[in-house]
């Protein structure tokens, strides 16, 4: 099957988590033996920061870690779609442009590629809707979401039977439990500051827990303005900086442990979606402890693949027994890991879109094109 995916940046995962997963399934389709393309656009703001941020050395560690990979980019979007053109099955993030999703749409109905989907990681559906209303999915086969609350929110605009639940994964073929442990001390967290989306939650789960027990605390990702450097400081923490995410695994086998604190949406208006750094770090092998979300979902079972913290009280209590209970450390990790390699690695959902693929390409499928209500 020759499978086009066009994303904002496959490069560059600077402030773009949508390509730790398209990485991983990716190449999942392609040691499947699928024939795949990826595309995005020239200049794209992910790529530009990255690029100002670390020079061309910044994408180093995405070539060495996925060598199989690579993408193509495009100025127009007429351009992208003759790219496109013969494709069995052909995914648009929507972290891309309204004239190409509509552009793809168009051609879709012109029937010159096959299957078109576009796949949402994001809360704007409910946060920015109508930012998403200037999507044109009406030449969209299907919507691929990222769990079932966000699937919802398209069944009530028309997409019932058509919206899919596709949740994030992660590339056990990176994200593993090192090879031989080495030492390990304190905490580690990889995460963008945002857009005041959990600055509160932020230092009632981690920044105070974390000093209060005595925890070292190395901080990763961008976006931090001046008062969240400050209260950093404050609270003794050590910031790094935009760190590549192919050499997370090496920064998760340091610490004792990680904490996993949900964007505000995630916990208010979309349940059951958590962040891709749960499925990733849980791959790795390495405990963790997260702020009150409601699995809704069932991707795991609390308590038993990681710890709930109700309150900030709470946390500092799962962390202090964390630091000095190797044995509950052991049992957390290998729990996690083995839920991960049991139903959320990057072949699980290569399967499941696959699966969707064919659905939607049977004979007895429903009427191909809904416009959104």
């Amino acid at each position: 099957m020759r499978i086009v995916a066009f994303t904002h940046s496959l490069a560059s995962c600077w402030n773009h988590g949508n390509a730790h997963f398209l990485r991983g399934v990716l190449r999942a389709l392609i040691a499947d033996g699928h024939a795949v393309e990826a595309y995005e656009p020239e200049g794209a703001w992910s790529l530009d920061n990255l690029l100002r941020d670390r020079g061309p050395a910044g994408l180093d560690a995405y070539r060495a870690a996925y060598p199989e990979l690579s993408s193509q980019t495009y100025v127009r979007a007429e351009e992208a779609v003759e790219r496109a053109v013969g494709a069995d099955l052909v995914i648009a993030h929507e972290w891309n442009a309204p004239d190409l999703i509509a552009a793809l749409g168009r051609a879709r109905k012109n029937g010159r590629f096959g299957t078109l989907l576009f796949h949402d990681t994001h809360h704007r559906a409910v946060s920015a809707p109508d930012e998403m209303a200037a999507f044109d999915l009406s030449g969209y086969d299907g919507v691929l979401a990222f769990g079932e609350a966000l699937a919802q929110v398209y069944r009530a605009q028309g997409w019932d039977g058509r919206a899919y639940v596709w949740h994030e994964a992660a590339d056990t073929r990176l994200f593993r439990p090192p090879a031989e442990e080495g030492e390990r001390a304190g905490l580690v967290w990889i995460g963008n500051w945002g857009d005041g989306e959990r600055t509160r939650e932020l230092e009632t789960f981690l920044f105070r827990p974390a000093q209060a027990a005595g925890l070292s605390l190395d901080i990763y990702g961008v976006r931090y303005p001046d008062e969240a450097l400050a209260t950093l400081t404050h609270h003794g923490a050590r910031y790094h900086g935009w760190a590549p995410n192919a050499v997370a695994p090496s920064l998760f086998a340091r610490a004792l442990a990680t904490v996993h604190v949900p964007r505000r949406f995630y916990v208010e208006a979309l349940p059951g979606i958590p962040t891709i750094r749960v499925f990733e770090a849980l791959a790795c092998g390495i405990p963790l402890v997260t702020a009150p979300w409601e699995d809704a979902e069932g991707l795991f079972t609390p308590g038993e693949d990681y710890l709930v913290a109700r309150d900030g009280a709470e946390m500092e209590r799962h962390l202090r027994a964390l630091a000095h209970d190797p044995a509950l450390r052991r049992a957390l990790a290998a729990r996690g890991l083995a839920t991960i390699r049991a139903r959320h690695t990057c072949r699980h959902r290569a399967a499941e879109l696959l699966a969707i693929a064919a659905s939607l390409a049977a004979p007895d499928a429903a009427p191909r094109f809904r416009r959104q209500a």
